[in-house]
């Protein structure tokens, strides 16, 4: 019977690649399937994906790329209706045309219903003033639908957008095709762990009236493509997917000989400086002379310059949440406004670090849902801070968020290494991680009530990412909603005289305290009490899940979290048994614990310190990793024993 349901499911499988996929053709095998034959728990999975680039030449013989994608989607659950949204990025000068889209199920006779994509499911959202996402949602979802969807973009653009390979959802099958004319030389990258070939070769195409030119053309074909498992402590886990991407290497039109493009960081950023108003934006000084001046009158030190200026250009200036490398209305406008993009703001920085004598210079920058560009390439950066360099260091500085420091950026840019641009057009590597550790030291004092409540003080004072991540959390709310982030997942926990210091004060570590009573920390057996000297802080359960993870781990920044923990012993109770200390790391001390337990008198007094020293583990060390976290838990539940004297 079992061999028989497997080759049910197998015939049923075989079906689905053996068919000819057609929009508008959806078969009722293909709705009536309940699960994905190779990886039963998926949520969804897509059927055919297609995706095919060609050039095209008008009669003034002006180039256009026409894009033409088609996909067809399984929905198996609630859970997977989230791939019934897709969209389409759509920037200036481009268009699209031919959305058309279909949600297919059985109705109650047994029939195939096709419901329509109406207007009324399709939106724009202006992502910036170049670009606009075509967001599209299905219509009528019910789970085990197949929806399915098509369009085309026409652009007179060279850039040519990633084909993505896999997603987190199986792919059953995929077509790509790419034609490049002879006259646009390309250049292609693969990413991913799972292996595939570009099919490579030649053919003449005719261009009507145009003339017949000779084509490159490259293609891959993948079946039974698995879906990629994400959790935690990655990045962007579309730098790990399997992918292709076409990058533009040069040109030979005729009568113009070869024009290079992208051959090295240097021309790229080259090009940024001087084709892009970057040297004209930096040099303009007169919008902001006399603030500036007012501002750093009497001051000589370089420090105190920076920190004045960049204090006073994020008190002035509103982002207005556009992340770009290039102005829109420019520096001067945006001033006078108090709104501009993150490249108005902070080459607006720059200009006046530059007016106040420091050396100080734009940093190209990825975001992390941007990806790390992978070769020379001005479409891999889409966002600028400013560097500042003296006493043999590289300050960086983001002013679009008020609350973020000098060298503490925001974690949506806190991408690996910007590209920095001199003065003179050369320009290097600089790296965003922070070289000092996120800070959380913690005390606590407690005591066990004859009640078995905990009751004590819990002080803490963070620095780094950790202070400006608790100014973004605690900023502008409620004293009743801080208490309830606070309590929030640590169980029976009621908080009191919440006091806060530094929270709205820059450069300063934060002070958090406050007064706690807990119900559920102390256990009563027999004549003796269990408690986990970590008491309500401590990790719950390991991030680290997969059997196998194929892509490396990823930490924000470097942290050292420390508790230091001191629990009164109740009158007629002595000390059984107490957690043996431990001191471990992994991978040359990249992550470390110390723990170390002992009493003084009638106190428990317990130290821990967990370490993240280094930002970036490859996979290899992934079950050394697991494995750590595992012990790490288990040593942080391991429990204090009290007995009756």
């Amino acid at each position: 019977m079992k061999f028989k349901l497997l080759l049910i499911a197998f015939i049923a499988f075989q079906f689905a690649y053996s068919q000819d996929f057609k929009f508008g053709k959806v078969s009722k095998e293909e709705i009536l399937q309940k699960e994905h034959p190779l990886e039963p728990s998926a949520n969804a999975a897509v059927l055919y994906r297609e995706r095919k680039s060609i050039f095209e030449v008008d009669q003034s013989l002006d180039y256009s790329q026409i894009t033409e994608v088609y996909e067809r989607i399984k929905i198996y659950n609630k859970e997977g209706y989230e791939w019934a949204t897709n969209y389409a990025n759509v920037f200036k000068n481009e268009t699209i045309s031919g959305l058309k889209g279909y949600t297919y199920y059985i109705g109650e006779d047994g029939k195939v219903i096709k419901i329509k994509l109406g207007k009324d499911g399709i939106f724009e959202d202006k992502i910036s003033k170049n670009l606009t996402r075509k967001k599209f949602t299905m219509p009528d979802l019910k789970e085990g639908c197949v929806i399915e969807f098509k369009y085309s973009i026409q652009s007179p653009y060279f850039s040519v957008e990633k084909f993505r390979l896999q997603e987190e959802i199986p792919i059953n099958k995929i077509e790509v095709n790419f034609y490049a004319l002879e006259q646009l030389v390309f250049k292609y990258r693969k990413t991913g762990w799972i292996p595939f070939r570009v099919k490579e070769d030649q053919s003449l195409r005719t261009l009507g009236k145009y003339g017949t030119y000779s084509q490159n053309n490259y293609s891959v074909s993948l079946s039974d493509v698995p879906a990629v498992k994400v959790e935690a402590h990655v990045g962007n886990i579309d730098n790990y997917i399997s992918s292709l991407k076409f990058e533009l290497e040069y040109t030979k039109f005729q009568n113009q000989g070869v024009v290079n493009y992208t051959t090295t960081w240097d021309q790229v950023t080259r090009n940024v400086y001087e084709t892009h108003t970057y040297e004209y934006e930096l040099k303009k000084e007169n919008y902001f002379k006399k603030d500036i001046d007012e501002l750093i009158s009497g001051v000589s030190g370089q420090e105190e310059k920076m920190k004045r200026i960049f204090k006073f250009v994020k008190s002035k200036m509103n982002w207005n949440s556009y992340n770009n490398k290039y102005t829109y209305d420019g520096v001067k406008e945006a001033y006078a406004e108090g709104v501009g993009n993150s490249a108005e703001i902070n080459l607006m920085l720059t200009a006046m670090l530059r007016y106040a004598k420091l050396n100080a210079n734009p940093i190209l920058v990825s975001s992390v849902k941007n990806g790390i560009p992978a070769f020379p390439t001005e479409n891999g950066f889409n966002y600028v801070i400013s560097g500042v360099e003296f006493n043999n260091t590289v300050y960086l500085l983001d002013a679009t968020n008020k609350k973020s420091e000098i060298n503490i950026l925001d974690t949506r840019i806190l991408n690996w290494q910007g590209r920095m641009i001199k003065e003179d057009g050369s320009s290097k590597w600089v790296s965003l991680i922070p070289t000092k550790s996120a800070v959380n030291n913690t005390m606590i004092t407690a005591s066990i009530s004859k009640e078995l409540e905990l009751k004590g003080e819990l002080k803490s004072r963070l620095t780094g990412h950790y202070a400006l991540e608790a100014r973004e959390e605690y900023s502008d709310i409620t004293e009743d909603d801080i208490v309830k982030k606070i309590e929030k997942d640590k169980g029976e926990l009621e908080v009191s005289n919440v006091k806060m210091d530094n929270i709205e004060v820059l450069d300063k570590p934060i002070s958090i305290s406050y007064n706690f009573d807990a119900f559920d920390q102390v256990e009563e057996i027999g004549d003796k009490l269990y408690f986990s000297p970590i008491l309500f802080i401590g990790k719950k359960e390991n991030p680290f899940k997969l059997e196998e993870r194929n892509y490396p781990i990823e930490y924000e920044y470097p942290t050292k979290v420390r508790a230091i923990i001191n629990i009164e012993i109740p009158e007629g109770y002595t000390v059984e048994a107490l957690p043996e200390n431990a001191n471990f790391g992994i991978s040359n001390n990249a992550v470390t614990l110390k723990y170390n337990i002992s009493t003084q008198g009638k106190i428990v007094k317990f130290m821990v310190e967990f370490s993240i020293n280094e930002t970036y583990i490859p996979v290899e060390q992934y079950k050394n990793l697991k494995g750590y976290y595992q012990l790490l838990i288990e040593k942080l539940n391991e429990k204090v024993v009290l007995k009756k004297a």
